[in-house]
């Protein structure tokens, strides 16, 4: 192992393969064991859940045999969304929850991802602190014979979610006569996502639901939603939901198979939240990858659009700073903190499904978000010299900002795995914004771009 372990979204790698090996979660699981203390004296409890890869077995197991050898109990859920396994660490008072999974990448990689007791994804100093630990795993102090911990299966974790999710949405909510179409990605929402809608009372066609180890996310679910849209086109289906292999993002797409992206939800329910007084600080938190039209549809209806660096946790990180109750990104990672800690694909749709009902309307006819034509030029760089210290690039950068203004957006960054610097421009003039990012990216080449 090197001496990192944690990424922007927990551990992740390629399964069996360093740091995602069962000797590195036996460690994992011991040192979350010893940073979340119980308060008060009472016996610890973990809670884990998984996708359908067939490294979860494996790593699940290991993950158990660690916290188990610190005195502490876990419980089992299987595989179960993401956004489930952080309610049911809240509402069952764990100590902390446990996610193995790599989200939307192809069954060979795999990932571990930690909530804390409240349900939240932890900061960056509690990683560290667990990270710390691992490396020396060897000093942890393990539990004496009589107070190792215990593992057990917890057989109604679908049914507290279904209800968790039902109680979401009005009571008297139903979806009967809606023909709905879902995708879920041969992974951790394949039982609980149609049996959801089903429950509600919709007509359900289900794919993405014969999980075998190895096709989670393949061909299917959000990252390829070409089978969606030819069984939405097959069954006359009202909507499609495509989740990815986690069940926290979603896309969603109208009857026509017109695509619906976290930015179009967040503009639509931003907007009915403000004009219902339920919007916090008329505040909706985005990414720096929101296009420049979601900032627009909200501003003219009085609300302004917050961003923040990439990634769900830095949205909920600023949602909870502010006491923000919408955010998400681009991606269909959408959080309604009224309700949830995290984004949760299932919970997304039915929110949509729920306003496009009251709203008596199809969706195609509830967008409210024109987008904005985006260029983005990438560089590759030999080293990452902060762009302050480079007076033409800054140069450049300032004066595309004052002929953007208004109109248009600019974003230059490094990337945080590659040796590329990214210049994404978006404005109402194609020819415009690609001149900007040409310009730009040329600047970047001759300062610091790599030699070939």
């Amino acid at each position: 192992m090197g001496n990192r372990l944690f990424g922007t979204d927990g551990v992740r790698g390629v399964a069996n393969t360093e740091p995602i090996t069962p000797e590195t979660a036996l460690r994992l699981g011991r040192a979350l064991a010893q940073v979340f203390h119980a308060p008060g004296g009472r016996h610890r409890r973990i809670l884990i859940g998984k996708d359908t890869r067939l490294s979860g077995y494996m790593l699940e197991t290991a993950m158990a045999s660690g916290i188990c050898s610190m005195g502490v109990d876990v419980w089992l859920v299987g595989p179960m969304p993401t956004p489930a396994i952080a309610f049911l660490t809240r509402s069952m008072r764990a100590d902390a929850g446990v996610v193995i999974s790599a989200s939307h990448n192809p069954y060979e990689d795999n990932g571990i991802k930690f909530f804390s007791r409240e349900g939240f994804k932890l900061d960056d100093p509690t990683e560290q602190q667990i990270e710390a630990l691992v490396f020396a795993a060897g000093g942890l102090e393990r539990a004496p014979a009589a107070q190792i911990g215990k593992a057990a299966r917890i057989d109604d974790a679908q049914g507290r979610y279904l209800v968790f999710l039902k109680n979401c949405l009005p009571r008297n909510a139903t979806f009967d006569g809606l023909k709905v179409a879902i995708d879920c990605a041969n992974g951790a929402a394949y039982k609980v996502g149609p049996e959801l809608l089903n429950e509600l009372g919709a007509e359900v066609t289900a794919v993405g639901v014969d999980p075998d180890g190895m096709n989670i996310n393949r061909e299917c679910g959000a990252m390829h939603p070409e089978r969606l849209r030819r069984t939405i086109a097959e069954s006359g289906a009202d909507l499609g939901i495509a989740l990815d292999g986690d069940a926290d993002r979603v896309l969603l797409f109208d009857e026509r198979g017109e695509l619906f992206d976290g930015d179009d939800v967040m503009a639509i329910l931003g907007r009915r939240f403000a004009a219902e007084g339920r919007l916090r600080d008329n505040t909706v938190v985005a990414t720096v990858m929101s296009n420049f039209g979601l900032e627009r549809a909200l501003k003219a209806n009085g609300v302004r659009l917050l961003r923040t660096e990439v990634g769900d946790p830095a949205v909920a990180h600023e949602m909870r700073a502010g006491r923000y109750n919408l955010g998400g990104e681009q991606s269909g990672h959408v959080i309604f903190m009224d309700h949830a800690t995290t984004g949760d694909g299932l919970l997304t749709a039915l929110l949509m499904i729920d306003h496009m009902l009251e709203q008596r309307r199809p969706l195609s006819e509830l967008r409210v978000m024109r987008r904005v034509p985006q260029v983005l030029e990438n560089v590759r760089v030999r080293e990452r010299m902060p762009l302050e210290g480079l007076p033409e690039v800054r140069g450049l950068i300032a004066d595309a900002e004052r002929r953007l203004a208004g109109s248009g957006r600019l974003l230059v960054r490094y990337s945080g795995t590659e040796m590329v610097a990214r210049v994404m421009v978006e404005g109402d003039d194609s020819g415009t914004i690609a001149a900007v990012a040409r310009e730009i990216g040329a600047a970047i080449q001759r300062h610091v771009g790599a030699r070939s």
